[in-house]
């Protein structure tokens, strides 16, 4: 019999080998992390206390800056301590919660941007049937089916990674737990694993790709139809919606479907910044404040806080 010692903890990757490249990378680390939560929290903010902003699109834009101060808080705080600390260690128990949250704050990004494409095209194509379409019980309602199929689908994925034997090797090639680096510690036949992974992705994150890709189709055909201003009008609302969704998509399919033979460190670790630190960075910046309603409302609020100090 093969004389296994089994994994009780692992060990994260750290942000280099040396103590003034750490340091480096977790300065950046944090002030990306300061920027996302900054610039999320203000639109939470504005958009709840603008009753001019009480409209499906800001619903959801709403409760998408909720969602990404949760996403990014999964990751990079316990990153930037690990590196500095030069303690990785990370309990079994700690690495399964940290996959189902990662996995369960992606999926619901990817749910909530497919309906924010939806959103737009019926903005923009049906603007008669907005107010019906659009209606507040059906923003509440897919709201609701996107946090609870997310619940699902990591749950079912943390569960089938984790019935798996982890031993001799207890050191994942990345800064947080994800699936990827976790199966090539594992001693157990990983087959049916990655079947799910690419059935999974397929059917998810491919349905809510073509889904995304065929409303911004139809789009783009009535938006050329439009004046020369109201075209521009419409692209400055689409561009960065597009722009979010590619990155995020593409990274997170290059993360989960390349073969596990071409693991390296490095080449893991970049595409996992740009799904899980990336997109929760851009969506306030260049999906809300470029917006002239938000930075109004966001004007207003700063001016209430400062003068009055009260929000």
């Amino acid at each position: 019999m093969t004389n296994y010692t089994m994994v009780t903890e692992f060990l994260l990757e750290s942000f280099g080998v040396e103590w003034k490249l750490r340091l480096l990378n977790s300065v950046l680390f944090l002030l990306m992390y300061l920027i996302t939560l900054l610039g999320n929290l203000l639109i939470i903010v504005a958009t709840t206390l603008d009753k001019n902003l009480h409209t499906p699109m800001y619903f959801f834009l709403r409760n998408l800056s909720m969602l990404d101060i949760c996403y990014i808080s999964v990751t990079v705080p316990n990153a930037c301590i690990t590196s500095l600390s030069n303690y990785r260690a990370i309990s079994v128990m700690g690495c399964a919660t940290q996959v189902f949250l990662v996995i369960y704050f992606a999926i619901v990004e990817i749910m909530f941007l497919t309906i924010m494409a939806h959103d737009r095209y019926v903005a923009i194509c049906q603007p008669l049937h907005y107010p019906v379409i659009m209606s507040h019980q059906f923003c509440v309602r897919m709201t609701v089916l996107s946090l609870f199929s997310g619940l699902v689908y990591s749950g079912v994925h943390t569960g089938n990674t984790f019935r798996l034997s982890f031993c001799q090797s207890n050191a994942v090639n990345q800064f947080f737990c994800d699936i990827p680096s976790l199966l090539l510690l594992s001693c157990s036949d990983t087959t049916s694993n990655q079947i799910l992974i690419l059935i999974s992705a397929i059917v998810v994150c491919g349905g809510c790709f073509i889904f995304i890709a065929v409303s911004y189709s139809r789009i783009f055909s009535t938006v050329f139809k439009f004046s020369k201003r109201e075209r521009g009008k419409a692209f400055s609302t689409c561009i960065p919606h597009i722009i979010v969704v590619s990155v995020f998509l593409t990274s997170i399919s290059y993360v989960y479907l390349k073969p596990s033979a071409t693991s390296e460190t490095i080449q893991d670790i970049i595409p996992s910044v740009l799904y899980t630190i990336v997109p929760p960075l851009l969506n306030p910046v260049i999906y809300s404040l470029r917006n002239k309603q938000v930075k109004e409302a966001v004007r207003k609020v700063l001016l209430r806080r400062v003068f009055t100090g009260k929000w």
